[in-house]
């Protein structure tokens, strides 16, 4: 693997250097600095002139600066003539911007995606978008990993033999689904309406719930106001522990603390698309790592293998 360099943003350092150790390789270095005017300055410090290059960032507060961080990135590995570039997104932030559901709006997703190709992009690769047809949106190839054999193999270790899946909506059914064929287990959703950015209401459950303990899967959890209004309706049919599982731990607005004091849940069970600062972690939160996916994802771009390969039909 001479011929590839695997560059890292300021957002996620921690992933970069998990996905290079997998794929045996050290992270290429890059200069990044902001000067007093704000204006930010990126540097390749090696050479990448016919290189297969991947440029790993996240969309993580502050989203806006690390997403322009990647455009920079991106323009300076085209600019120096490599051969191909990669921008490797593990959460897609704006992939909830995805239709326009109000009259005089942007549709963010579709523009960043857009934005990305005009910096440079000839590929990308992803995870877990928050609906399909945000995929739709890159007009350069796209490859949209899924987190769940991680989760899956996360709960397992649980012994969570008698439980039923549970989506906190309709949309992310699928979603749960898969995870409860994985698992061998029973599946439920949520009605879920969302009011606004804060507040959701579930008014209702498709599906039986059969067991004391639930499995909540997300894609996302943020404020945790979707999983903590699904559990006030799973109390009074009979579920006394639950299991959160999500690719996107985003915990904002103190997600993880009012997850943390809620007594049905036993464990949240987050990948690391996102980073969890250690003075933010609690005692219920586990990190599952989706750094050698990523890496096995890389290795098979780079030597033209199929990605789609990786998973079986029940990923989603």
């Amino acid at each position: 693997m001479k011929n590839i360099r695997v560059f890292g943003g300021r957002s996620h350092p921690d992933l970069t250097q998990a996905i290079c150790g997998h794929l045996g390789i050290q992270a290429s270095p890059v200069n990044l600095l902001r000067f007093s005017n704000d204006n930010l300055y990126v540097r390749l410090e090696e050479s990448v002139r016919g290189c297969d290059v991947f440029v790993v960032q996240t969309c993580v507060e502050p989203v806006q600066d690390h997403l322009f961080e990647l455009f920079l990135l991106l323009d300076a590995a085209r600019s120096a003539s490599a051969g191909r570039i990669t921008a490797v997104i593990p959460y897609y932030s704006y992939a909830r911007s995805d239709k326009k559901d109000e009259p005089r709006i942007s549709v963010a997703g579709r523009l960043i995606a857009d934005l990305l190709e005009t910096a440079g992009a000839d590929r990308i690769l992803t995870m877990t978008l928050h609906s399909p047809q945000v995929h739709a949106f890159f007009r350069v190839p796209a490859d949209h990993l899924s987190a769940l054999p991680v989760l899956a193999e996360a709960l397992q270790s649980c012994h969570l033999d008698d439980a039923v899946v549970v989506a906190p909506d309709i949309g992310s059914a699928k979603r749960a689904t898969h995870l409860a064929r994985r698992l061998s287990l029973p599946v439920a959703a949520g009605n879920k309406r969302r009011i606004d950015d804060a507040h959701v209401e579930i008014d209702g459950i498709v599906g039986e719930i059969t067991s004391a303990n639930a499995i909540v899967i997300d894609d996302e959890i943020a404020r945790g106001s979707s999983v903590i209004e699904l559990l006030k309706l799973l109390r009074p049919r009979g579920v006394e522990r639950a299991w959160v599982a999500c690719t996107h731990g985003v915990f904002s607005g103190g997600g993880l603390r009012r997850l943390e004091e809620m007594p049905e849940i036993q464990e949240v069970i987050a990948t690391d698309t996102v980073p969890v600062a250690p003075e933010r972690r609690t005692s219920k939160l586990r990190i599952a790592s989706v750094a050698p996916l990523f890496a096995e994802a890389i290795r098979r771009i780079h030597f033209e293998e199929s990605v789609s390969s990786l998973f079986d039909p029940y990923d989603g």
